[in-house]
């Protein structure tokens, strides 16, 4: 099952996504969010009459830094070894949703992509054990974890480098059916146009994640409690890139479709 957040004539709605082809997607009104057994309205609208919107309310969302080798050494200059996961927060405010624009402030000069499977979070989770990660898990969903990396090194830190307002897409839906994923072999691509010419820049899988999903969710739980709504972001491979007002960068995730966003000055 596919959940959605859109925009409509008579104001917001969390949906449910129904159809196969592109074309004839048909968005479902339900009652409640997505967390629970759907409830549906009665209400629905094409989906291309509709503006979607991030198909989740966060109350946070925590990312996994460095955990891909290739990124570490191509961002950091160092190996993972001497540089293994951290965790991170980047706030709600820093969500937007599909084809919203990425809007670069003047102070923040060297604004790079980095797409990233996601996990959106169906329950209240506190110390869950790797092996039973898919119990909070209500779904997969791509994010765009667009950070700036002057700040990023000149801070020391990275809350302002990563929470600047709309440097967190996410979408375009929840999928929910968690086991048609292989995460031993999913692919994890970042298309850049610029100046109307698009090229692949991250090509990467899954596979090459340093710590896995169920020690993710392990390893958050220990120190804090998720909320249904929250975003895990799993960390980004190699192929991270500047990006620029006038770009596009579009991240593609197997089985998820593409997360689009348009970028802008602010």
């Amino acid at each position: 099952m596919r959940f959605g957040r859109i925009a409509h004539p008579e104001g917001f709605s969390f949906v449910v996504i129904d159809g196969q082809d592109d074309k004839d997607l048909v968005a479902k009104e339900i009652k409640d969010t997505p967390y629970t057994e759907p409830e549906f309205t009665g209400r629905e609208w094409p989906l291309a009459d509709v503006k979607l919107l991030a198909p989740t309310l966060p109350s946070k969302v925590v990312a996994i830094g460095r955990n891909y080798a290739d990124h570490v050494a191509e961002v950091f200059k160092e190996s993972a070894e001497h540089l293994p996961p951290t965790l991170f927060l980047k706030p709600p405010t820093s969500v937007v949703g599909p084809d919203a624009a990425i809007r670069i402030p003047e102070f923040a000069t060297k604004v790079e992509f980095e797409g990233e499977l996601a996990v959106v979070v169906g329950q209240v989770a506190k110390n869950v054990k790797a092996a039973d990660w898919k119990s909070v898990v209500r779904g997969f969903t791509i994010v765009n974890d667009v950070s700036s990396r002057d700040l990023q090194f000149a801070d020391g830190q990275w809350a302002r480098a990563k929470g600047i307002d709309t440097f967190c897409p996410v979408g375009p839906w929840i999928e929910t059916d968690i086991d048609a994923f292989d995460l031993d072999n999913l692919s994890i691509k970042a298309h850049l146009t610029q100046n109307g010419v698009t090229e692949t820049k991250q090509d990467s899988n899954s596979n090459q994640m340093i710590m896995k999903m169920g020690e993710i969710i392990e390893f958050i739980t220990a120190s804090m409690t998720l909320l249904p709504g929250d975003v895990i972001c799993t960390g980004s491979p190699a192929g991270t890139e500047a990006m620029n007002p006038g770009d596009v960068i579009e991240i593609e995730v197997a089985g998820l479709g593409t997360l689009r966003n348009p970028v802008e000055r602010a």
